[in-house]
């Protein structure tokens, strides 16, 4: 119980060294790598969600919990994956087409992975064409669209009616995000779902899948 609650408080934190190795320990100590990802490194990331809706964390403290939450899931991907574990979904993430920016895509892409989903992360000016190929082949459940610049904003439009020329629309659900967009231009445009923040977007993921939020 002791290494558990340490590992919570690292990615709390934002310690990654002390998440890395009391993850470490823990495994040593016969933990179940499952019971430790969803018992507590989620909890803390959903901690740490709660935290900047308050406005006791910013973007910083996102960032280095982020990174400590990755330290710790990289010793233990390849035990979940050996063990059959399913991931909370399948998000395939990206900035769309002329766009290049990518801190807040980053960020969501951090946060989305330290609450349990496997994160397929494109990079950015992402053509509509290679969207449809990775959700096809990661078969992915949500498709994260990204646009910082008002003029790139058409795509993410663009994005989802190729998804449906394609004849694959109905298999995944569209999250949209960016400084510009709003709730309103997500349902002119037919996507699934809008979050304005990187937090936000992990509860609206889950929502999507049908994952059931953590208590």
């Amino acid at each position: 119980m002791k290494l558990s609650n340490e590992l919570y408080e690292a990615i709390l934190t934002g310690d990654a060294r002390a998440a890395r190795k009391t993850t470490e320990e823990a495994l040593a100590a016969g933990h179940d790598p499952l019971a430790l990802v969803n018992g507590h490194m989620t909890r803390a990331m959903d901690e740490v969600g709660r935290l900047f809706e308050l406005g006791e964390y910013f973007v910083p403290e996102l960032l280095l919990s982020a990174r400590a939450m990755k330290a710790a899931l990289e010793l233990l991907r390849p035990l979940l994956a050996n063990a059959g574990a399913e991931p909370a979904g399948r998000v395939v993430i990206g900035t769309v087409a002329g766009d290049l920016h990518d801190i807040g895509k980053n960020l969501v892409a951090a946060m989305l992975e330290g609450g349990g989903f496997e994160v397929t992360d494109l990079g950015t000016d992402v053509a509509p064409a290679k969207f449809i190929e990775a959700a096809t082949a990661k078969n992915a459940q949500i498709v994260c669209l990204s646009a910082l610049l008002t003029v790139t904003m058409p795509a993410m439009r663009t994005t989802i009616e190729a998804f449906r020329a394609a004849g694959v629309r109905e298999r995944v659900k569209v999250m949209v995000g960016g400084a510009p967009v709003t709730a309103q231009y997500a349902r002119d445009i037919g996507a699934d779902g809008y979050s304005e923040n990187a937090s936000t977007a992990v509860a609206l993921a889950r929502r999507l899948t049908g994952e059931p939020l953590h208590a």
